[in-house]
């Protein structure tokens, strides 16, 4: 940690302001939601004011504090008051650089449903960002935040607040930042599969093991371990039916003869077409009574 070089108190701002206008316009944040904050020195921080949207910034709203609370420079606002929980993982893990918190809108839901990140199906996720905890619940801007994060942040890189929003932290801030992306596409991915797809192909226990150890090479030690699958499962290639490059289609259902693929044949009645056609009769006769 001696010879760790911090950005400076200019570069620190403008990152700031980089992730805050990042956040903004990837609809991470509404309105005055979320806050930000970097480290310059063992014990100093930049962060965002309260009250101030993340995306119209100025480094003269900036707040630079101690970790102890103590505030050594600071314009026409405070800070927020959620900056205790930027505190505590600094406390809690020295090698912290950066801290980001907003409410990605898929997060967000996840954080809503009580709903932890921890699929192994997608090694991106595993190796850079790892599993994600979802605290329980604590009123914002209480203390009660600080003391539910504080036993993840040496073991994993992000958390989930229970019906709040997503905390993420890194060496840096852009890499708190970059990690905070991440969960909201790690997100959208389990909300794909899990939801609109139905399905999903877990990684083996192997094929984890093997992503852990690229991990570590990285640097990364840390963020958990999902639970995986017995088996692989994903180790055959999926292939459209054959239809050949021209005559007829061996399937002998699309209608494709001599290399001319047919139009479609026309789509099979809805499970509710007896209704349907129950309904069409009883409005046909009702006009012919009319009609008489």
């Amino acid at each position: 940690m001696q010879n760790r070089r911090y950005p400076t108190d200019q570069e620190a701002r403008q990152e700031i302001l980089e992730v805050g206008r990042r956040m903004y316009m990837k609809n991470f944040v509404a309105a005055n939601d979320g806050n930000i904050s970097c480290k310059v020195a063992s014990d100093q921080i930049w962060t965002t004011p309260t009250g101030v949207s993340k995306g119209f910034m100025t480094e003269k709203m900036l707040v630079k504090m101690r970790l102890d609370g103590t505030i050594l420079s600071m314009g026409e606002l405070k800070p927020s008051s959620e900056v205790k929980m930027h505190l505590r993982a600094y406390h809690e893990n020295p090698e912290i650089g950066g801290v980001t918190h907003a409410h990605p809108p898929i997060c967000t839901s996840f954080a809503i449903a009580g709903l932890g990140l921890d699929k192994a199906i997608y090694p991106e996720a595993l190796v850079n960002l790892g599993t994600v905890p979802c605290v329980h619940y604590e009123t914002p801007g209480s203390q009660g935040i600080p003391d539910s994060i504080a036993p993840y942040c040496r073991d994993y890189n992000a958390l989930l607040l229970a019906n709040h929003g997503a905390l993420s932290w890194g060496k840096s801030l852009m890499e708190a930042f970059f990690r905070l992306e991440a969960m909201e596409h790690y997100a959208l991915i389990l909300m794909y599969t899990g939801n609109v797809i139905g399905q999903a192909r877990e990684l083996s226990c192997d094929q984890v093991q093997e992503l852990l150890g690229i991990r570590e090479k990285l640097g990364i030690h840390a963020g958990g371990i999902p639970p995986c699958a017995d088996r692989a499962t994903n180790l055959k290639d999926v292939v459209c039916p054959n239809r050949g490059v021209a005559g007829a289609c061996p399937c002998g259902r699309c209608g494709r003869t001599g290399g001319v693929k047919a139009a479609p044949p026309p789509a099979a009645p809805a499970a509710q077409g007896d209704d349907l056609e129950r309904i069409k009769r009883a409005v046909l006769a009702r006009l012919a009574e009319k009609m008489q």
